[in-house]
């Protein structure tokens, strides 16, 4: 989809006020902000994904607020559906079924109220039924992979692969199961229910929600996108450790199933293997999505269509010797954020913080809903409109056992259990391999940056104590 179509289409063009455009909201699963090209990340191929944000607006600093266990994907979804943040949408977890979702306040239902359709297929993970949330289901994943598929039950897929040993598992066999099971790769059959939904007549403005389980593990993508990352193209990061040394500590070592997918300590053979598998499902997915792009193109919706795309949450996939996505480190809690169509201006850049989980108020905004009082998160229309917004720091937090706040480029990581505190650079170091913490500027750094996570646990009703932890970062009661 070329910009100038897309500006002859309308999707760059501003639709007449009392239009309510459709919205087409794209989720990855396990996709950091470095997996696309146009984001300055790494050498992924993502056309797709990059003419996406030539046409519109990208979110260079949009970050996931955190998990409360290691399912960060579940805390993620789970926010964005209540608007609640990290804690309240904890507290709130148990009580979907009965507070929300039979009140109608979950977030495609307050967008069906408004008299769109609604429209899901792929991962979940949420608790609550999804047959009572959306108006149409066409596929329905759990979570992971189905029982008889879990990796779990695959042990051939964990601790891999050893150099100068035969890797037992092969990314590009469909008799694995995996994203294969049921015979057709998932992302192409995610991509295969827009064209059909696409293709079906109805008048009412439509809301489809289509939540990709790329590119999570097991990372499988068909042989001709493996071939593109032969490992001479697939670099080690450039924060490679074998072994983090707070894994303990921060609650991400062995196992923890993300950690247990390569060799303790970590080589750059393994981490290498991992990140080509990872470059391959990233551009089998962004395949799928350029279908997705071509179809809407086609169609009259294109004219006054809302594109969103985003993921749950990043991966570190080798950096700093982690795996997973339960650690605070920019690849793990900074992912992707697009969003083109009506109004947006195209191919700009916004620096300024955001969550994910904004969406969900804005997407509210666009449908012409009222935002709840209770929502935690920000419309991100004044953004791309120009307007001063508040949000000037964001914090992430794992469990009991990470927190982490960033403002201005700088951050500060505390894992209490330990006691120990990292503070970052981020414009001289965006690798996060320098931590400051022992000299006179990191100090003055870490206490004005700790007065701020200690202002948004306020705010976001995070309760765990961190000023007994951290005294000499917390200065006088």
């Amino acid at each position: 989809m070329r910009l100038t179509a897309l500006i002859a289409l309308g999707l760059v063009s501003l639709c007449p006020a009392a239009e309510r455009p459709n919205v087409l909201f794209l989720f990855a699963d396990d996709m950091t902000w470095k997996a696309v090209r146009a984001l300055g990340g790494e050498d992924i191929d993502t056309p797709n994904l990059d003419r996406l944000a030539a046409c519109g607006a990208a979110f260079t600093h949009a970050y996931n607020p955190g998990g409360w266990h290691g399912a960060i994907c579940v805390a993620s979804r789970t926010m964005l559906m209540t608007g609640k943040q990290l804690w309240r949408a904890r507290d709130a977890e148990p009580r979907l079924g009965a507070d929300y979702v039979a009140k109608g306040r979950l977030w495609p239902q307050m967008i069906a109220a408004q008299g769109y359709r609604t429209c899901f297929s792929g991962k979940w993970h949420i608790q609550a039924d999804h047959t009572k949330v959306f108006g149409e289901i066409r596929h329905f994943r759990p979570g992971g992979m189905p029982a008889d598929h879990l990796l779990e039950t695959a042990p051939q897929a964990y601790f891999r692969p050893v150099e100068d040993q035969p890797d037992p598992w092969n990314a590009a066999d469909p008799s694995h199961g995996g994203f294969w099971t049921g015979g057709r790769h998932w992302s192409e059959i995610v991509a295969d229910d827009f064209e059909a939904f696409l293709a079906e007549k109805d008048e009412r403005p439509w809301f489809m929600y289509l939540a990709f389980n790329a590119p999570h593990d097991p990372r499988q993508a068909p042989r001709e996108y493996l071939d593109r990352y032969p490992l001479s193209r697939v670099e080690a990061p450039r924060n490679f450790l074998p072994l983090y040394p707070y894994r303990i500590a921060m609650g991400a070592d062995r196992g923890l199933r993300d950690e247990d997918l390569a060799p303790f300590p970590r080589t750059t053979f393994a981490v290498r293997t991992h990140r080509r598998e990872y470059r391959a499902i990233v551009s089998h997915l962004d395949a799928q999505i350029g279908r997705i792009l071509d179809a809407l193109e086609k169609s009259p919706a294109a004219r006054n269509t809302a594109i969103f795309f985003t993921a749950d949450n990043g991966l570190s996939c080798g950096e700093h010797g982690l795996m997973g996505k339960q650690n605070l480190y920019d690849a793990s809690v900074r992912v992707p954020f697009l969003v083109a169509g009506p109004g947006i201006p195209p191919g700009k850049k916004i620096p300024a913080p955001i969550y994910l989980q904004d969406a969900m108020p804005t997407v509210l905004r666009l449908a012409g809903a009222p935002v709840p009082d209770d929502v935690d998160f920000q419309d991100l229309r004044p953004h791309w409109e120009g307007q001063e917004t508040p949000r000037k720091a964001i914090a992430v937090a794992y469990r009991d056992l990470q927190r982490m706040v960033g403002e201005d480029g700088k951050k500060l990581i505390l894992y209490p259990k330990a006691k120990i505190a990292r503070v970052f650079d981020l414009h001289t170091d965006p690798d996060e391999t320098r931590d400051l913490i022992d000299t006179p500027a990191g100090q003055d750094l870490a206490v004005r940056l700790f007065a701020r996570l200690l202002e948004i646990q306020r705010e976001s009703g995070d309760t765990l104590d961190l000023r007994s932890d951290f005294p000499d970062l917390a200065g006088k009661p």
